[in-house]
């Protein structure tokens, strides 16, 4: 389990994440199918309630089997391919989870293409009891029956991540030296870190850190730094009135062109499409 001292970073990845829409779907056949998806701004998320379901993504990966009870959540721009076993009845429960442009790079940078639950997890239950829920909205619309398909969508999404962080997922965090920069790098998102001072912090050496954090995360620490601060900066611009050069500073840029630069390479909009695109969503 990921330790009470790193939920704010975790709780400060999930802030950012905005469902726009929420599509359902019942796959069920009595002989073999076979259903492709492309990549696209969009999660897609499932649970097999009977047989033997294969998944498999695009590249030179293994298929995956899916047994009855399995849960798994596909993150924005993960192409796959889903197989009923030859001759055996198969049935998936599942949907997806449609976000903007920005939001989904975001989360394709947060998480691993594919996240499995087990049937014998336990967040396996709540996860299937979500999507049951979801069924039942979708089959017979009422009052707010929009409000609470998108509210139990984001149930849904935060269960299957839970489920992950249980399984290990961002195993730096149970680090106990890049677990407590990251830390510290999350609250003082700010300040004017640099590959040496981030090391000193960890207790180690700049290129024995700089390796174990490549390692772990999957990036070179600035390039996890910068992406965290845009993440944060996307947030500010949606949900505070503050200008753009206050936005830069609270992110820790002294200047609006290298801040209007980082912001566009990370979320491919300038900070001001970003802002105009998020008021045009509470239209």
């Amino acid at each position: 389990m990921v330790h009470p001292k790193f939920m704010d970073l975790i709780s400060d990845a999930l802030a950012a994440i905005r469902v726009e829409n929420v599509a359902y779907t019942r796959l069920e056949a009595h002989t073999p199918w076979k259903s492709d998806a492309g990549a696209g701004p969009h999660a897609c998320v499932g649970i097999v309630s009977r047989g033997v379901v294969g998944l498999s993504l695009e590249g030179d990966v293994p298929t995956i089997e899916l047994a009855e009870g399995d849960g798994f959540l596909l993150s924005p721009g993960t192409a796959h391919q889903l197989r009923s076993g030859a001759g055996a009845p198969a049935t998936i429960i599942g949907g997806r989870f449609i976000f903007d442009e920005t939001t989904a790079r975001s989360l394709a940078d947060l998480l691993p293409p594919l996240i499995h639950i087990r049937a014998d997890h336990e967040r396996s239950a709540a996860l299937r009891t979500t999507l049951e829920l979801l069924a039942a909205e979708t089959a017979a619309p009422a009052l707010g029956s929009q409000t609470m398909i998108e509210w139990l969508a984001g149930v849904f999404f935060i269960h299957a991540i839970r489920a992950q962080m249980a399984e290990g997922w961002m195993p730096a965090l149970a680090d106990p030296q890049i677990g407590g920069v990251l830390k510290a790098m999350h609250e003082r998102v700010e300040h004017p870190w640099t590959v040496r001072a981030l090391a000193t912090q960890a207790g180690m050496s700049r290129s024995a850190f700089a390796l174990r954090f490549k390692e772990l995360i999957g990036q070179a620490p600035l390039e996890y730094l910068t992406q965290r601060r845009m993440h944060k900066a996307g947030r500010l611009l949606r949900e505070d009135s503050r200008k753009l050069f206050e936005v830069a500073t609270a992110v820790g840029y002294d200047s609006g062109g290298a801040f209007h630069k980082a912001f566009k390479r990370v979320l491919g909009v300038t900070p001001g499409e970003y802002r105009r695109a998020a008021a045009r969503e509470h239209l």
